[in-house]
């Protein structure tokens, strides 16, 4: 039973069956109603872009100012603490409007966007950032909002501005380089670790971001090796979450790709006056498109800046060797 005060946060779709019919109403009527999804939007028109051409993959750069809330947002326990969390629905703007995505979990326009069409994908419950018991759910969301989106998720130390609150964000497909050059590196940069009729399992390299691919078309098949993977990357000596970035897309079976990190922010984060530069990483990065918020921060990028922010931040070429070797050791899960 709906409250007084999810009444006015749900927009009325009831005539819509479709989650992307849902999500468009929804946009559309967020871009025209309220000011600061409005004015987010209107900005991506003066994104700067660079391209930065590699062997046999792509990456961008923009500057886009919109993002300066993300990219320097205090993470640490004491910050999250002592703020409201801007996903509780309690808290969210009166003009934020909703439509219910999937069991306990709402779809909102992101008002800072990075996509021409970007989503935050949070629960109504207030619970931590942990993938695990949701991957399934993220699942289904992408296979729901189809192969228009990507689906991704940032773990609570790599890019989760809400690490105290479940969510999933959503882009329009084809933004990321990584959706238009994952054919070409799976064929020349991959070593299949397990592979059946229903489902592979790539690890890929010689792209800056060592990273895994899980393909299937059952879903059961991928939350079963998900969390093998995931038991791979968890320390022995910590029950904390693996450090990971997760890009999911649907066009009938799924591609799950997922990029293990081993820190949050390059040095660059943490300097200051001139040598300070405001990258803090997230999964649209490692799909390929690097964020600036800061114009002097974008005037600074080269492609050996480039390879070493990614180079401070994932698994090195030893480390992911080592853990396909150990996926493949073991036994099917």
């Amino acid at each position: 039973m709906q409250t007084e005060f999810s009444e006015k946060l749900y927009l009325d779709t009831e005539e819509l069956s479709s989650i992307p019919e849902k999500a468009e109403k929804m946009f559309e009527h967020q871009i025209s109603n309220w000011k600061l999804a409005v004015g987010g939007y209107q900005s991506l028109s003066s994104v700067e872009i660079k391209k930065f051409e590699f062997s046999n993959f792509t990456i961008e750069a923009h500057f886009n100012p919109g993002r300066i809330i993300s990219s320097s947002a205090k993470v640490d326990a004491k910050s999250i603490n002592e703020r409201p969390c801007f996903l509780c629905s309690k808290n969210l703007p009166a003009e934020q409007k909703a439509v219910n995505a999937f069991d306990d979990y709402i779809l909102l326009v992101n008002p800072f966007p990075i996509f021409d069409k970007h989503f935050t994908i949070p629960t109504l419950s207030h619970t931590p950032q942990l993938i695990k018991p949701e991957i399934t759910s993220m699942l289904t969301l992408s296979s729901l909002l189809g192969k228009g989106y990507s689906v991704f998720y940032n773990g609570p130390k790599c890019g989760a501005s809400a690490p105290d609150h479940i969510h999933f964000q959503a882009g329009n497909f084809g933004f990321m380089m990584i959706d238009h050059d994952y054919a070409e590196l799976s064929k020349s940069n991959s070593k299949i670790v397990f592979e059946d009729r229903e489902l592979k399992t790539s690890f890929v390299t010689g792209c800056l971001r060592n990273f895994i691919a899980i393909e299937s078309n059952n879903i059961s098949k991928i939350v079963s090796e998900f969390k093998r993977i995931y038991s791979s990357l968890q320390n022995a000596r910590s029950d904390e979450e693996p450090m990971m970035n997760i890009i999911c897309s649907y066009d009938g079976s799924w591609r799950l790709l997922i990029f293990p990190r081993i820190k949050h922010r390059p040095t660059y984060f943490f300097e200051e006056g001139d040598k300070k530069i405001l990258i803090s990483p997230a999964a649209v990065d490692m799909g390929g498109v690097l964020i600036f918020p800061r114009e002097e921060d974008f005037e600074k990028i080269t492609n050996e800046l480039i390879v070493d922010v990614f180079k401070q931040v994932t698994f090195s070429d030893d480390d992911f060797h080592y853990l396909a070797e150990k996926m493949m050791m073991g036994e099917k899960g």
